[in-house]
């Protein structure tokens, strides 16, 4: 197995707040949510979140006794909450939380998990791909953000719109009917999207962060295919060029285009 992995982040003015690390077996991608207002809540930050909890989930996946995916992430979150309950206010809803996607080699399968949106692309044999995410934040948001539909940005009344749509979504957070991601909570792990499939049916996968995933939607630069040709020419980093550069030729004309960290990582299974 050869893995090559990039990151880059949104903005030179603050720290990366995606995660990528691997061990023999498997794979990590957190992305990390920054909140704002959350620097009073936690003094460390949602990148030092992310890099705690993607640690945890190393650790417990470089024993390769092929434990339960969602167990390690439980453990992992349990302990990355232990690390600053008595420093922080981690109860908060806007206090650091990530999105997390695992995949694990294992006797023969590759075991998954997702929590929250960041994607998974399965490069099967015989040529096609196949997409996983979790897409119960996405919904979410969707609904939530029904108000604006109709009121003009800028104005008093889409602001007071916007706030009450994302104190709707947070109320959505962690909750049944809502959407899960890793944050104080052991027990979002298991509410994960969770599968397998056989090594036998792979050339290999990729994991891409949200910011990352815009080259398919909503930047239609290409289509998911088009990600694995881009990926088997200049790998992981020729991805996240390509994001840049639409992105500085549009120049953030809108909130969709304001450029996000950005990570990928290519796990080829190699004979």
């Amino acid at each position: 197995m050869h893995v090559t992995m990039a990151t880059d982040a949104g903005r030179a003015d603050r720290p990366n707040e995606d995660f990528v690390g691997a061990v023999p077996n498997a794979i990590v991608l957190l992305d990390g949510a920054g909140i704002p207002g959350a620097e009073r809540l936690c003094a460390h930050g949602v990148s030092w979140y992310t890099r705690r909890l993607g640690g945890a989930l190393l650790g417990g996946l470089a024993r390769a006794d092929g434990r339960d995916l969602a167990a390690i992430l439980a453990d992992a979150i349990a302990a990355t909450a232990s690390a600053h309950r008595t420093t922080c206010d981690i109860t908060d809803p806007r206090s650091p939380q990530a999105t997390v996607l695992m995949a694990r080699a294992h006797r023969g399968r590759l075991d998954h998990l997702l929590l929250a949106d960041s994607y998974l692309m399965l490069d099967q044999v015989g040529g096609g791909v196949r997409v996983l995410t979790d897409e119960r934040e996405v919904v979410a948001r969707r609904e939530c953000s029904a108000p604006l539909a109709g009121v003009a940005p800028g104005t008093e009344e889409y602001d007071r719109a916007r706030a009450l749509c994302a104190t709707a979504l947070r109320a959505r957070r962690n909750q049944p009917g809502g959407y899960w991601i890793a944050k104080d909570d052991p027990r979002a792990a298991w509410e994960a999207v969770t599968g397998s499939v056989a090594l036998d049916e792979l050339n290999g996968i990729a994991v891409l962060s949200n910011g990352a995933s815009r080259i398919v939607s909503p930047y239609g630069l290409t289509g998911w295919p088009g990600v694995r040709e881009l990926l088997a020419a200049d790998g992981p980093s020729g991805v996240i060029r390509r994001v840049r550069a639409f992105e500085a030729e549009v120049c953030g004309g809108t909130d969709a285009l304001v450029p996000d960290d950005a990570t990928v990582a290519h796990y080829r299974l190699i004979p």
